[in-house]
């Protein structure tokens, strides 16, 4: 008989040898650790050898281990059928000898699906196309930062998130009870539970972690970049929807990804969206009982395992600019205003800040934010009202300079429509001061005014006279169509009249408001919804013509 073909078992990574014996005798000493009697179990019902390790428990690099298959741990346990031939050689002391084992191991990718992970920790899963099978934890990683420099620029850290199908927390449940049931007599399972096994995504994070954090040449951990691997199961997909509506009316929770899976393929939202489902359905549906036998849902081990989809999103966590803008059109509105696919206006402040912003950080999309908002006909003048700007998933940080680069295209721009103060990177942070800003905010206007009778000198000091009045008005009635029927009070903090030369019908209405205030229903009092209005207080009718925002009082930007 032919000998058997042996590999020397060393890998040349970047230009230095990396041999296979720690790898070894890292698996040798795990398993002298463990009862084998029943990893040799496990592994007849299809468990795969990273499953085995992490239901007991064990931790550390093992996972990413090159070597670490079934047959490999099958061939540790002694389960060969000729020892001498099949075992590892573990060599002298002084590791003159290289290890050695059958070409077949070596090469070998296990053909049958893991009953319990369904092939995650074997890396084998489906994509849109076909069944993919990776031969090892550093070709998964490789295959992840090739698309990640595909789609980045700038990348000094990442984190690595994992979402598995609920049909796996399931196969855990019961594959415990079966140990329990089984073993749970032996000490090796004395004081065991569940919640003490390591799951499925820790697991293949510790089998990813270091091979990205070597290929990306950064460390992973909490960061803006997140690398998201998202397991779906056919079955697993329809056991959940059907559990959380028929038992428990799930609703979907915000989670924060949706900003970016807008422009996603539908089927792929359709598995992100189940899976997230996941951990709540099991934990309603089978969480309050690991060991009283209540999983009836699934069959372990399942008659057949067919391998998990699996979706790779590769995105940036938002990033936001803040600023201030001027308006200095009355036929610009501050967002996009279609109606009937008919454009209001000539443009926005939306789109004009916005578009410009966010070619220069290559990303997806973006959203504009402003405190407090006015109609397409109104100014917005002086200081400027503050606002954000979140680009979602951008590939490019602009420095402070180039950020300053974008302010100044802006405000060059040919019709000059809007202009942009202090514009800057601020990170989320600037949420919070725009919210701290919102409630104690006063706003300033200048209005136009026209009124029935004659503008009297009495007039000017008696508006003049009024401070922080209080001011009730009913939700006005061009807006009753988008906004609920209320009564709101609002403060009007001063007024001052300013006189137009020539004319005694005409006049410059300056006032100081509580943030929220509808200016023009408080001029003419929207058939005595506002109370009281400008027109009561001069006791005739008053019509504003035009009105500007000339500050908007706010400690941000």
């Amino acid at each position: 008989m032919e000998p058997e073909v042996v590999h020397n078992i060393s890998a040349t990574v970047e230009g230095q040898d990396i041999s296979g014996y720690d790898d070894v005798r890292a698996l040798h000493d795990v398993v002298q650790g463990l009862p084998s009697h029943v990893m040799k179990d496990l592994l007849s019902i299809g468990v795969c050898a990273r499953c085995i390790f992490r239901l007991f428990g064990i931790r550390g690099n093992i996972y990413s281990c090159s070597l670490l298959s079934s047959s490999m741990l099958s061939s540790v346990l002694g389960e060969q059928r000729h020892a001498d031939e099949d075992m590892v050689d573990i060599g002298s002391e002084e590791h003159k000898n290289p290890i050695r084992l059958p070409a077949s191991e070596v090469s070998e990718v296990d053909a049958v699906l893991c009953t319990l992970c369904l092939g995650i920790l074997q890396f084998t899963y489906c994509d849109d196309k076909e069944l993919v099978v990776k031969k090892s934890a550093k070709d998964m990683a490789v295959a992840i930062s090739e698309l990640l420099r595909r789609e980045w620029h700038q990348i000094d850290s990442f984190s690595l998130e994992v979402s598995i199908p609920p049909i796996v927390l399931e196969n855990d449940s019961s594959v415990w009870l079966y140990m329990k049931r089984k073993y749970g007599s032996e000490l090796c399972f004395q004081g065991k539970i569940l919640s003490q096994r390591i799951s499925t995504v820790e697991a293949l994070i510790l089998c990813l972690a270091k091979p990205l954090e070597t290929l990306l040449d950064c460390k992973s951990g909490a960061s803006d970049i997140r690398i998201c691997l998202t397991f779906t199961h056919s079955k697993a997909s329809k056991m959940v929807h059907s559990i959380a509506v028929s038992k428990h009316g799930f609703k979907r929770t915000k989670t924060g990804i949706e900003n970016y899976i807008d422009s996603v393929d539908d089927s792929v939202v359709g598995d992100i969206e189940c899976s997230d489902l996941a951990d709540v359905t099991i934990q309603r549906s089978f969480g309050g009982s690991q060991d009283n036998g209540s999983s009836q849902s699934l069959k372990f081990p399942p008659e057949k395992v067919e391998a998990c989809r699996l979706v790779f999103l590769c995105y940036r966590n938002p990033i936001f600019f803040g600023g201030r803008y001027l308006k200095y059109s009355r036929n610009v509105s501050q967002t996009r205003w279609i109606i009937d696919d008919e454009r209001k206006g000539e443009a926005s402040v939306e789109e004009i800040v916005g578009g410009n912003i966010l070619p220069m950080c290559q990303g997806d999309n973006y959203k504009f934010h402003a405190a407090g908002r006015e109609d397409i006909d109104v100014r917005m003048l002086g200081s400027g009202r503050p606002f954000l700007v979140e680009i979602q998933n951008a590939r490019h940080i602009p420095s402070e300079a180039f950020v300053k680069e974008i302010e100044t295209k802006i405000n060059n721009l040919e019709n000059k429509l809007v202009e942009v103060k202090n514009l800057k990177a601020v990170g989320s942070q600037g949420w919070d001061l725009m919210r701290e800003g919102e409630a104690e905010k006063q706003k300033q206007y200048a209005a136009l005014v026209w009124i029935s009778c004659p503008l009297k000198d009495e007039d000017l000091d008696s508006i003049a006279s009024f401070k922080d009045m209080k001011v009730l008005q009913r939700t006005p009635i061009r807006v009753l169509h988008r906004r609920s029927p209320l009564e709101r009070e609002k403060i009007i903090h001063w007024m001052k009249i300013e006189k137009i030369a020539g004319s005694n019908h005409y006049f410059l209405l300056h006032l100081c408001t509580q943030a929220g205030t509808y200016i023009k229903e408080f001029v003419h009092g929207d058939l005595g919804r506002t109370h009281p209005s400008v027109g009561s207080l001069l006791g005739c009718r008053a019509e504003i013509l035009q009105l500007d925002v000339t500050d908007v009082k706010m400690d941000c930007f």
